[in-house]
């Protein structure tokens, strides 16, 4: 009964527009006065939640990703990717895909790559007579390409939401190789929709534009080899790569692009600050949920569960992915990575499937759900940007949501598609 209450009121919560936080917290409330536990547990897990020092790594990320987003290196990232696919058949859908892979590698978050490569190259593409559909779609779908790569905050969240002991580096390298591969996918994609539209291609501005650009931008891609070469070879923890990549970015901005004025600093640290105050209140409070998880035994019936319906990990894998996806339709992927890990880590792991595997396919399923209705933020921004409906994208979304999910399905099915690179960089 106290199971069905805190799923129930949970789910009934989040039905009626109550904010994920609050939700997690007042169904996690009502179960401890069920349970006759005292309600000071719910301040004891809440507290707790926050105060783990891995998760500063997170708020410092997101700053480092506001300062190069508003200091010029998008910008100068959209221009290298314009120079290298901008000749390809719809060019400008290309750059959006390949500059989402550069802008991810900086920011880590989905939802500021669609805002700033979204934000520049939607209007863009609707001015060169693109369909607005297919700006958004490609825009958003190529955003989840920075739930991947390095400095992935999700990936991060998901370390935490395990208790801490896999390695983030082993992460963020495991997620490289998905990321090239969601990348390429959504770029044929775009190829064969823009091809069958009849869009057009972008001149080649020739060699030297090209090592013009590239030398530009050199410097904002110099913080992802920053965050992944200093954590990867053990100079630095993930919250020390977080912190040198704030002073790194302060630099970059500061001293040598120059673009960014007072003002717009103090509209930096206000975003980034209201960003990663909404994060870390969701992890906090989905800490007392995930007690509750723990408390009632919920890992050990879900594996009992999944042990009745199938008998071999990859069955487990793909049952638990299609849950996922159905989950990722109404919840966000930071309070599903919360509340989904301590569930279903277990499970993986009592099959025999590798944690780091097993985190890179819960983030990218949750990613789905972010281009996903009727909860999902990424589409949201994306059609706001693009001034459509939600219903005209999701109409002509469908290839490129089954590019990723095609990734999806690989990754999942293939763990050394995840797993080469960590072991090939520990050898």
């Amino acid at each position: 009964m106290a199971i069905a209450l805190l799923f129930g009121l949970f789910a009934l919560l989040l039905v009626l527009g109550v904010p994920v936080a609050f939700a997690l917290a007042a169904s996690a409330l009502a179960t401890l006065v069920y349970l006759g536990v005292p309600a000071i547990v719910l301040v004891q897990q809440v507290a707790a939640g926050a105060g783990s020092a891995s998760l500063i790594a997170i708020p410092l990320f997101i700053f480092a990703g506001e300062l190069m987003l508003r200091g010029g290196i998008s910008e100068r990232l959209i221009a290298l990717a314009s120079a290298l696919v901008g000749r390809v058949r719809g060019g400008l859908g290309q750059v959006s895909i390949l500059s989402s892979l550069f802008f991810g590698g900086v920011s880590g978050s989905a939802i500021a790559d669609v805002s700033a490569v979204g934000g520049t190259m939607i209007p863009q593409m609707v001015k060169r007579g693109y369909d607005r559909d297919y700006a958004v779609n490609v825009s958003i779908t190529a955003a989840l390409v920075a739930l991947l790569v390095p400095p992935s905050h999700n990936l991060i969240l998901f370390s935490a939401a395990a208790g801490g002991g896999l390695s983030i580096a082993d992460l963020f390298a495991a997620g490289i190789v998905p990321a090239l591969l969601m990348t390429l996918a959504l770029m044929a994609t775009g190829y064969l929709v823009a091809r069958r539209r009849g869009y057009g291609v972008e001149a080649f501005p020739g060699w030297g534009s090209v090592l013009a650009r590239l030398v530009s931008a050199l410097p904002g891609l110099g913080l992802v080899a920053l965050i992944f070469v200093g954590i990867r070879a053990g100079i630095f923890t993930a919250v020390e790569s977080a912190a040198l990549a704030v002073v790194y970015a302060l630099l970059v901005t500061g001293v040598l692009y120059r673009q960014m004025g007072w003002r717009s600093f103090l509209d930096t640290v206000t975003h980034a600050a209201r960003s990663a105050g909404a994060i870390l209140f969701v992890i906090a409070c989905a800490a007392v949920f995930g007690w509750l998880l723990a408390y009632l035994q919920v890992p050990a019936a879900a594996v009992a569960l999944l042990q009745s319906v199938a008998h071999d990990k990859t069955t487990v894998l793909l049952v638990i992915v299609l849950m996922l996806l159905l989950l990722g339709t109404f919840m966000d992927l930071a309070p599903m990575i919360l509340i989904c890990t301590p569930i279903f880590l277990p499970v993986a792991k009592a099959y025999g499937i590798d944690p780091i595997h097993f985190g890179l396919v819960l983030v990218l399923t949750g990613g789905l759900g972010l281009v996903t209705p009727p909860v999902g933020s990424v589409l949201f921004i994306g059609t706001a940007i693009g001034k459509i409906g939600i219903g005209q994208a999701i109409r002509t979304i469908w290839p490129f949501w089954l590019a990723g999910l095609l990734v999806l399905l690989v990754v999942a099915l293939f763990p050394q598609v995840s797993l080469w690179l960590p072991a090939a960089l520990k050898s």
